[in-house]
């Protein structure tokens, strides 16, 4: 009978160990960073995936805009939060490519946590219908019969700008690049005419393509995209090409226990996948949930480090 007790007690403490841990959490509010204004895509994924938590869980959150330094300002203040479970953060694509692009990043890559890759969703080429591109390799000829004529409008310091400068180096054309701090501006001034073509979100160019303001010419998948099934993607026009998304997802200052952890990704995944919210992201932004593993963001993260760091590096991309 000692024996049979002796051998039940480590069975038994794991389990009672694990309620301590994570028993008294969450202790009030959590606090979710969204380091972009309202607008745009981040502020409306955040909202619609921790409103599910809350509706799932009985969890109140509280969503924090920390607008500024192209998503930095918002991610030092949760990276600097305290560890334990009570500071989300929500952001974009552009958050990985910081370190690169931002002097004196006021904190590391390891002081915040991967805990999902929320889901991701190509990136479109789009012209104004009066210009004469009916396809990519279009405008690619016509670049290449005039060298830094055609004009392409892009975000600052962001994966779309990356793509241009691998798509020109690559296949052997040079476009006249012009710079946005934001992507409304991106996108008014292919509506005006001001830019030849632009490479930008899906879910910025979508309302125009289905007001037939714009012309959708690419996406940037690996496949192409249900809304649009007649528009390729850059690969089955012969561009050679990275496929490209934008993504978003969650991270937690580093150090948070690895029980809350493991709650939060269930609980994150759960809201993601459940067909409301899915829905909603298609018709917001095309999105593709992935609803990811913290081990999977993490080595997903690295993967596109690796990559467009190389690119930056290649073609000595600043940040403005």
């Amino acid at each position: 009978m000692r024996l049979r007790r002796r051998t039940l007690l480590p069975l038994l403490a794991a389990p009672a160990i694990a309620r301590a841990q994570g028993s008294d959490w969450p202790k009030g509010p959590i606090r979710v960073v969204v380091p972009f204004p309202p607008g745009g895509t981040t502020d409306p994924v955040a909202r619609l995936l921790v409103a599910k938590v809350s509706e799932n869980t009985g969890w109140a959150t509280v969503i924090d805009n920390k607008p500024g330094a192209a998503g930095a300002i918002g991610a030092a203040i949760a990276a600097k939060a305290p560890s334990d479970g009570q500071t989300w953060m929500v952001t974009f694509d552009s958050h990985i490519l910081s370190p690169a692009f931002t002097p004196n990043l006021p904190y590391k890559d390891s002081d915040l946590f991967n805990v999902m890759l929320v889901g991701r969703a190509p990136l479109a080429v789009a012209c104004h219908p009066d210009r004469p591109y009916k396809t990519v390799g279009d405008v690619v000829a016509d670049a290449r019969a005039r060298p830094g004529k055609v004009s392409v409008g892009l975000l600052s310091a962001s994966g779309a700008l990356l793509l241009a400068a691998y798509l020109q180096k690559a296949n052997g054309f040079e476009l006249n690049q012009i710079y946005y701090k934001g992507g409304g501006p991106t996108v008014q001034d292919v509506l005006a005419g001001v830019t030849d073509v632009t490479i930008t979100t899906l879910g910025a160019l979508q309302p125009h393509f289905r007001s037939g303001k714009l012309r959708p010419l690419a996406t940037t998948g690996d496949k192409r995209v249900p809304s649009l099934p007649n528009v390729p993607t850059l690969a089955e026009e012969g561009i050679t090409t990275y496929p490209t998304y934008s993504w978003w997802g969650v991270y937690v200052p580093t150090g948070t226990p690895r029980p809350i952890v493991d709650r939060m990704s269930a609980e994150l995944a759960k809201a993601a996948r459940s067909p409301d919210v899915a829905q909603k992201f298609v018709e917001l932004i095309d999105m593709e949930v992935l609803a990811s593993t913290p081990l999977e963001f993490a080595t997903f993260q690295a993967s596109e480090q690796e990559r467009w760091f190389k690119v930056i590096k290649d073609n000595n991309i600043k940040g403005d």
